[in-house]
């Protein structure tokens, strides 16, 4: 059994998918704070962060299946997940996302949302406006995220709360007017 006190470490759920020309990494950690990520042309990827009261570390390393343009690749933090658009240095489908031979780790997953078979990449690849418009950084730029980016991060949740409430109200106001449709007309007895 490990006993952490201050000094451990956890993961953070990691999704990918990828395009001939890109890598998508989404890692899902709310609040993350004292976030760190580095990228090296040979594909080391690096992130660690805190979160929670108790600000616990959250980190990551891998080794990306192929090498990687870093100048060109992108990064936007949000309050819910870091997304990351990794550039391949050359252009192809990897066979998977990491280097050798074993299985991916546990908490890294393929991002369903962002897939695409290899045959449909030109097709349905995603364009900036698919991803909300995100103003991303370059990694080079990276250090500690204290700085302020002029990115306020915040999901626009109230937002997507109302359209929901619209969306039952105007769900509620059909199912009324179905079943009105449908009741059978009742005659009274005479008397």
């Amino acid at each position: 059994m490990r006993l952490c006190v201050h000094s451990c470490s956890r993961h953070p759920e990691v999704k990918w998918a990828q395009r001939f020309d890109k890598v998508y990494l989404t890692i899902l950690l709310a609040d993350a704070k004292n976030v760190q990520i580095s990228l090296e042309p040979d594909g080391i990827f690096t992130f660690s962060g805190t979160t929670g009261s108790d600000n616990n570390l959250y980190d990551v390393k891998m080794e990306l299946y192929g090498k990687v343009d870093v100048e060109t690749s992108k990064l936007n933090t949000g309050d819910r997940s870091i997304f990351c658009v990794i550039e391949k240095a050359e252009k192809g489908w990897w066979k998977k996302l990491l280097r050798g031979d074993g299985k991916l780790p546990h908490y890294v997953k393929v991002d369903w949302d962002k897939w695409v078979d290899e045959d449909e990449d030109d097709v349905s690849a995603p364009t900036e406006d698919q991803f909300g418009g995100m103003d991303f950084s370059k990694f080079g730029n990276m250090g500690g995220m204290d700085e302020d980016d002029g990115l306020d991060g915040s999901d626009d949740e109230e937002s997507d709360a109302a359209k929901i409430e619209d969306f039952d109200e105007d769900r509620d106001v059909e199912k009324k007017d179905d079943v009105s449709a449908i009741e059978p007309e009742v005659e009274t007895p005479s008397t």
